[in-house]
């Protein structure tokens, strides 16, 4: 793979960028994010994703801009599910809403790191080994059926065995310590529940990454579009979390719609020897299903308040 350095240099450079201002500027002190904060945010990144995958229209041309845009809306659809997962850490560890900004702030850029070395790792084993298209494609469909069956509890149970092995080797803090991650206590270092908090964060990225970035290997097999659409969902967690956690449990559906696409792109990654499922055709049918299961579940909490 040949790959041009300017266009990397720039991405990272605005990620950077963002970033730095984030937690330097706007939100220096820790605080509970507001509905309309949040919703602010939200507007601001996905305006942000958009204007890259118009400038991505541009330069690289109208394949390219759809395999963004799609690769984007799987990664944002599927970071649904983190959010399950997330709202079940903080209440396990009793995290102050205050700190939640702080806890994702740094998880995300753990995930922006951790993502770069999983999709190269994952490209160059599709380039050695072709095969791997159709284990990635049966990873996808298996993870599609453990979803429908509502299996985000099991893992952050999986996680506790993790945390419990921590505390083997770092000792840990009764009492969270502000907004710290580690004290110095007697000389010597121990880190705070906020730690564990953070660790539990980074391993269900790590969890879910196994699911979406295969996804979005069905769509494209360009490293910068991968990890800029990737990245660019992953920056908007933050805000979407503090937007809709509240309001996830309405959409009953919407768990199985995660299901449904991720069994979709699995049986796309199965077949693609056989017939390629054109991009438009795939967007169509990702798009077509959230709508379904929106009305549904709009349509069932109707119901359900008028009975």
């Amino acid at each position: 793979m040949t790959l041009s350095l300017l266009p990397w240099l720039g991405f990272l450079g605005l990620i950077a960028t963002l970033l730095i201002l984030d937690l330097g500027v706007v939100n220096r002190k820790d605080h509970v994010v507001s509905p309309r904060e949040a919703v602010l945010w939200s507007c601001l990144w996905i305006g942000i994703a958009l204007l890259f995958n118009i400038g991505i229209f541009i330069s690289k041309g109208f394949q390219a801009g759809l395999e963004f845009f799609t690769g984007y809306l799987i990664e944002k659809s599927l970071s649904l599910d983190n959010i399950f997962v997330f709202v079940l850490i903080f209440k396990y560890f009793s995290l102050s809403p205050h700190l939640y900004h702080r806890v994702l702030f740094w998880g995300v850029l753990g995930a922006i790191l951790m993502r770069l070395v999983l999709i190269f790792l994952g490209l160059e084993l599709l380039e050695n080994f072709s095969w791997i298209f159709y284990v990635f494609g049966a990873i996808l469909i298996y993870s599609g059926f453990q979803m429908s069956k509502q299996q985000e509890h099991l893992k952050v149970l999986g996680q506790n065995k993790f945390i419990n092995f921590i505390k083997k080797f770092i000792p840990v803090t009764e009492d969270y310590k502000d907004n710290h991650f580690f004290v110095r206590i007697k000389n010597k270092w121990a880190a705070t529940p906020l730690f564990l908090v953070l660790v539990s964060v980074e391993i269900s990225d790590l969890i879910f990454a196994i699911d979406s970035i295969p996804a979005i290997f069905a769509v494209t097999l360009d490293p910068f579009i991968v990890y800029t659409s990737n990245i660019f969902a992953i920056l908007g967690l933050r805000s979407l979390f503090f937007l809709i956690s509240n309001l996830l449990p309405r959409f009953y559906y919407l768990k199985y719609a995660l299901s449904v696409v991720l069994i979709f792109v699995g049986c796309k990654m199965l077949v693609h020897q056989a017939y390629k499922i054109p991009i438009l055709i795939s967007l169509g049918i990702i798009l077509l299903i959230f709508v379904i299961a929106i009305v549904a579940s709009l349509r069932r909490k109707a119901t359900s308040s008028t009975q």
